[in-house]
C-alpha cells in the first residue's frame, strides 16, 4: 500500500478513528488502527472488542503493491506520536510485503514494523438491524444534554451508560447516577419499531466527539448499535443490564414552584459553595416571598457565605439543601434564561426545566437534596 496526503489530513483522520484503541490488552494488534484501501479512499478502524470506530478519508494512492499489503495494521501509539510531532508538510506512506511501514517527509524517513492486516478482527455485520435516521447536532445535543448524569460506580452497570427509549412517537434519553436524573425527550426522532438501549459512558464520548454534522444513521441488532456519520461510523456493543424504571422516582405531587434566573443562580452557588464543607459540599437554598437566601458552612474552618437572588415564589418559605457541584452542573446544561423548581417535601427530589423548552424537544431534570441536619 502507498499512498500521499498532508500531515494535517492523516492526523486528523487519525485522531478520530484511533478512539477505540484500548489503552491495556492481551492482543497486540489491538494497538494498532488497520489501514485498508477502499475505493479511492483510505478505511481507518480501531477496535477494543467492546467499541469499534473507522473512518475514511481520501488520499492519492500510488502502486497498491501485491495483495498482501493492501491491509495493513499499524502500531497506533508511535504513529499519532509521529504525525502530532510533524508539521503540516507532504507525507508518503508506504507499507510492503513484510508489512514494514515506512513514513517519508522531504527531510526526514520513519520506518515501523506493522502487523499482517488479515489478521485484525473483523466487525461485527448490522445489515439485520432496525435503521432509524436522525441528524448529528441532534444526536450530539441527546449527548451533551444527558451525559453528565451517567453514573461513574462500576457496581452499577445499568446506569453506567445512556438509555435510550426511541418509539414511534419519539425518542426519550435518560442518564442517573443516583443522586440525579435527566430525560430528554426528543418528539422528532422516532422509529417504524420501538427500540431501547443502554450505550457505555466511553462510546458516548466517541460519538459525541466524532459527529460530523449532517445526517446520522442509528441501527440496532439487539446486541450492536452503529452511528453512522458522512466518513465515519462508531459501533458499540450495548450494556446488556435492564434499566432501573426511572419513571418511578420522578415525584408527581412537588406543589412547591420557584422561578429564577439560571445564570444568577449558578453564578451565587459556585461563590458560596467555596465556603462549604469539604466532604458533603453542601449548600442550603432558603426559599420565601420572591427572595432566595443560598448560604453555605463549614464548621470545621469557621467559614461561612450568604448571598440573596431574586426568584417569584408566592408559597410559604421554604428550605432545602443540595450538593453544590450537582445542582451547578445540572443547571448548566439548561439553555434557557431562568428555570423552574418544582419542590415536595425537603427530604424529596426537587424537579428543574427550563422556563421555555427548545422546539421539538423537552428535558427534565431530578435532583436529589441533601440532609438538613449538619454541614460537617
Amino acid at each position: 500500500m502507498r499512498f500521499s496526503t498532508p500531515t494535517t489530513l492523516l492526523r486528523e483522520a487519525i485522531g478520530i478513528a484511533g478512539s477505540a484503541v484500548p489503552s491495556k490488552t492481551t492482543l497486540p494488534i489491538l494497538d494498532s488502527i488497520f489501514f485498508e484501501r477502499d475505493g479511492d479512499r483510505l478505511r481507518l478502524t480501531s477496535t477494543d472488542l467492546e467499541i469499534s470506530v473507522v473512518k475514511h478519508v481520501s488520499v492519492m494512492f500510488g502502486g497498491s503493491g501485491t495483495a498482501k499489503t493492501r491491509r495493513i495494521a499499524v502500531p497506533a501509539a508511535k504513529l499519532q506520536e509521529t504525525l502530532r510531532k510533524l508539521p503540516d508538510v507532504p507525507l508518503t506512506f508506504h507499507a510492503d510485503e513484510n508489512f514494514a511501514v515506512t513514513l517519508r517527509t522531504e527531510t526526514g524517513m520513519y520506518k515501523m514494523l506493522g502487523f499482517d492486516g488479515a489478521d485484525y478482527p473483523a466487525l461485527p455485520d448490522m445489515k439485520e438491524g432496525t435503521v432509524i435516521y436522525t441528524d448529528s447536532a441532534s444526536m450530539r445535543r441527546a449527548l451533551q444534554k444527558t451525559g453528565f448524569a451517567v453514573s461513574k460506580d462500576l457496581l452499577r452497570p445499568a446506569m453506567s451508560g445512556i438509555y435510550f427509549q426511541i418509539d414511534t412517537d419519539g425518542t426519550r434519553v435518560v442518564a442517573s447516577d443516583g443522586h440525579r436524573l435527566v430525560r430528554l425527550s426528543l418528539h422528532k426522532l422516532t422509529s417504524s419499531a420501538a427500540v431501547s438501549f443502554i450505550l457505555p459512558y466511553r462510546a458516548m464520548g466517541i460519538v459525541g466527539r466524532g459527529a460530523e454534522d449532517g445526517p446520522c444513521t442509528i441501527t440496532f441488532d439487539g446486541n450492536y448499535v452503529s452511528f453512522d456519520f458522512t466518513d465515519l461510523r462508531i459501533l458499540s456493543r450495548r450494556i446488556d443490564e435492564t434499566y432501573p424504571n426511572y419513571e418511578a422516582v420522578i415525584p408527581l405531587d412537588n406543589n412547591r414552584r420557584m422561578t429564577v434566573n439560571r445564570q444568577a443562580l449558578i453564578s451565587s452557588a459556585l461563590r458560596v459553595g467555596l465556603y462549604s464543607s469539604k466532604s458533603t459540599q453542601q449548600i442550603r437554598m432558603r426559599i420565601a416571598k420572591n427572595t432566595m437566601t443560598v448560604s453555605a458552612e463549614d464548621i470545621e474552618r469557621s467559614s461561612e457565605a450568604k448571598e440573596e437572588v431574586s426568584c417569584e415564589h408566592s408559597g410559604e418559605d421554604y428550605l432545602i439543601g443540595f450538593n453544590g457541584p450537582s445542582l451547578t452542573e445540572a443547571l448548566k446544561v439548561l439553555d434557557s434564561e431562568h428555570v423552574l423548581f418544582d419542590f415536595g417535601s425537603p427530604k424529596h427530589a426537587g424537579v428543574l426545566k427550563p422556563l421555555e423548552q427548545q422546539a421539538g424537544e423537552e428535558i427534565m431534570m431530578l435532583v436529589m437534596p441533601v440532609r438538613l441536619s449538619t454541614y460537617a
